[in-house]
């Protein structure tokens, strides 16, 4: 891939790899993972210790009594200060918690499910730039062929115009070369916008601006050269491989831990903590700031232990209802094996369909091409009207239509196959 005057040129495999580094789909599957391994630490965290401080403030706005009417010293002014200030600083830690257990466990289902959802996006996004780059060199190639054969029924059309105004031929022999140059004409309209729309869909594939100018490197000929693979055909596949199959399994995996965790809810809870604090009371707040302001000091500690003892059969509706949550999500994996074994075999038959009819579509082109040259022939004798001149010509347009098509139906088929089996395009 090269740049030059804002100008990329790319080959399909460039693309591809343009793609996986500058697709924004893919840029968010990557943030996706580093979000789970964010809130992986959320969970691991909760686990370890735990310090939080607390500053509490309280004034007595009214009191049973005029607390001024004592002396300093009495302990009234003890028990109800107009001000009372008390800092703390308290540790908490998890002694045992079977939810705690168990989300550490979820931990690495998480991560894997992340995975599994940003390789799916890039399976899904090399699919699509291969359908994309295609699309783009399918119209590219159809309007240099429509040039081409614009150019050579212009100079049909002239000579039989010459012909004609020397009262050699029908004036239909004229109108039929016009017809079909004009059917040629707006379908080559038709193709370059269907170029520039192609074109655009891959940009942002890419990750591309769309004032930016693309320009493709390979061709369609060396592209079916590289895509006929008879290995992928014949050999055997794991359904394991596949992406759907794995984050099939996550799910069954991930229910599984659910369920686990709504039987760990009928565990009891410890938790250990350890709390120190100041307090200090005073009739005026501004002596907190000075030397002279007494604090009394005290540190407890202590646990705390919940026992679960009675929910009105809550907890048990939840565990059943996890329960047969697993069970569906183990009856979709069966599902999932099975589908995707039908696809691959399905994927497989529909590339060798796909090969098999590029080779025919190649033959068919050569003998539209040997019939078209043959009535050119023919038309100038003599031999071969002009009717029979626009069906050779027509024929000739549809057999290069359906050749292009062809290899692309080879390219596309592939990639779908190579999709399904997790093998990178």
């Amino acid at each position: 891939m090269f740049s030059q005057e804002n100008t990329q040129s790319f080959s399909l495999k460039e693309a591809i790899n343009y793609a996986l580094d500058n697709n924004r789909t893919i840029k968010n599957a990557d943030l996706n993972i580093l979000a789970a391994k964010k809130q992986v630490w959320e969970t691991t965290a909760r686990g370890l210790p735990q310090v939080n401080g607390a500053v509490d403030y309280s004034i007595n706005i009214k009191t049973p009594f005029d607390i001024e009417m004592f002396p300093e010293d009495s302990p009234f002014r003890f028990m109800f200060p107009k001000h009372n200030l008390t800092p703390s600083v308290t540790l908490n830690q998890l002694l045992f918690d079977g939810g705690y257990i168990v989300g550490l466990q979820s931990n690495k289902v998480f991560l894997e499910i992340s995975q599994n959802a940003k390789d799916k996006t890039v399976n899904e996004i090399e699919t699509n730039v291969v359908s994309a780059y295609n699309n783009a060199l399918l119209t590219k190639e159809s309007i240099a062929i429509t040039k081409n054969n614009i150019k050579v029924l212009a100079d049909n059309l002239k000579e039989t115009q010459k012909i004609f105004e020397n009262g050699l031929t029908e004036e239909e022999d004229v109108e039929q070369l016009q017809l079909t140059l004009s059917s040629l004409e707006n379908n080559l309209r038709s193709l370059e916008t269907l170029h520039e729309l192609s074109k655009g869909y891959l940009k942002i594939l890419l990750g591309i601006n769309q004032t930016e100018t693309i320009e493709l490197k390979d061709t369609l000929e060396s592209l079916i050269l590289e895509n006929i693979s008879l290995n992928l055909i014949s050999d055997s596949h794991e359904v394991s491989n596949n992406i759907d199959y794995k984050i099939a399994v996550n799910d069954v995996e991930s229910k599984r831990l659910e369920y686990k965790l709504e039987k760990s809810e009928q565990l009891p809870k410890l938790n250990a903590f350890v709390s120190s604090n100041y307090l200090g009371y005073s009739n005026s707040a501004s002596t907190y700031f000075n030397r002279e302001q007494d604090w009394l000091f005290t540190t407890i500690g202590g646990f705390k232990l919940t026992v679960p003892i009675f929910s009105s059969f809550g907890g048990k509706a939840k565990r059943e209802r996890a329960k047969i949550q697993w069970d569906i999500a183990k009856n979709n994996l069966v599902d999932t094996e099975n589908q995707l074994s039908i696809e691959f075999r399905n994927a497989k038959n529909e590339y060798q369909l796909a090969i098999d009819t590029y080779g025919n579509k190649q033959k068919n082109l050569a003998l539209a091409e040997k019939i078209e040259k043959k009535n050119i022939i023919k038309y100038r004798e003599g031999i071969a009207s002009s009717f029979d001149l626009r069906q050779a010509q027509i024929q000739l347009y549809t057999s290069q239509q359906e050749y292009l098509q062809a290899i692309i139906d080879v390219i596309n088929k592939k990639a779908t196959l190579k999709n399904l089996l997790n093998i990178p395009n």
